[in-house]
């Protein structure tokens, strides 16, 4: 009996989007993707929605059952499709390559975030304050490198000799703002460039993100109706290195919005 086509909801510059792709195709998983309309406004999207509830990328469809949270879905292609595994055998690689996948989902994330997507390209924040937040993310970053580059070591991926799960947690953050020129974290990345799945993924990843900067520039002024997504580890990002007048006026213009329940 033949197996229907998996189906990803997906956003190419998106990290956690990103990693599910590089999943599927190192595991060799055929699947169709597409962006869902109207992504990031806030507005309500059903199929989407079906899928997952805080209407956010990555969602994944396997016929009937849907999948949201990169995190599960990258665990369901694991218990799924077991005959190439991303995880190392070992326990105590598999929970170093979870935690990870943990601090680059949440604080890495957060910094790319607010750094490039909020301030950068929104420009909620100009001047001084700008400067400010620009600052706590380089050097929130910097301490973020140095704790990835004790757990890589001397390996040459971050589980051993092979890319696996870590590698394809940490390789989506790691594009625009990462290690230092000529140190072994650098080296890792541009290794990790030139896998097909990386570098596919990443392809798509700089078609989009270009776009998205000529675009996003004024386009969640108050009044238009689009609200950019705080979820909670953005939103702690941007009032603890400094930003709460950001999220202020974000409310006050109603230029943002948070999680589902009662945030959508």
């Amino acid at each position: 009996m033949s197996q229907s086509k998996l189906f990803l909801h997906d956003h190419p510059a998106s990290s956690y989007a990103q990693k599910v792709r590089m999943a599927l195709r190192e595991k060799g998983i055929p699947f169709d993707m597409a962006i869902p309309e109207n992504i990031g406004s806030g507005n309500q999207i059903s199929r989407l929605a079906a899928a997952n509830p805080r209407m956010e990328v990555p969602a994944l469809e396997d016929g009937d059952f849907k999948i949201f949270d990169s995190k599960i879905i990258l665990q369901y292609l694991e218990d799924k499709y077991p005959e190439h595994p991303l995880m190392p055998e070992d326990p105590k690689a598999r929970a170093e390559a979870r935690m990870i996948e943990e601090v680059c989902d949440t604080a890495y994330e957060a910094i790319n975030w607010g750094m490039f997507s909020e301030v950068t390209w929104c420009e909620r924040a100009t001047g001084e304050l700008a400067e400010k937040l620009l600052k706590q993310g380089n050097e929130q970053t910097k301490v973020i490198c140095d704790w990835l580059s004790e757990r890589l070591g001397n390996k040459k991926f971050f589980s051993g000799e092979s890319f696996s799960f870590a590698d394809i947690c940490v390789a989506p953050c790691l594009y625009s703002n990462g290690p230092a020129e000529g140190s072994p974290l650098k080296q890792w990345r541009d290794r990790v460039m030139e896998i097909p799945s990386v570098k596919e993924t990443t392809k798509e990843m700089e078609a989009a993100t270009k776009k998205m900067a000529e675009t996003m520039r004024g386009g969640f002024k108050a009044g238009s109706g689009r609200r950019r997504e705080y979820r909670d580890h953005r939103l702690e990002w941007m009032i603890k290195s400094g930003g709460i007048a950001v999220v202020q006026k974000g409310l006050e213009e109603d230029k943002i919005r948070f999680s589902w329940p009662g945030g959508i």
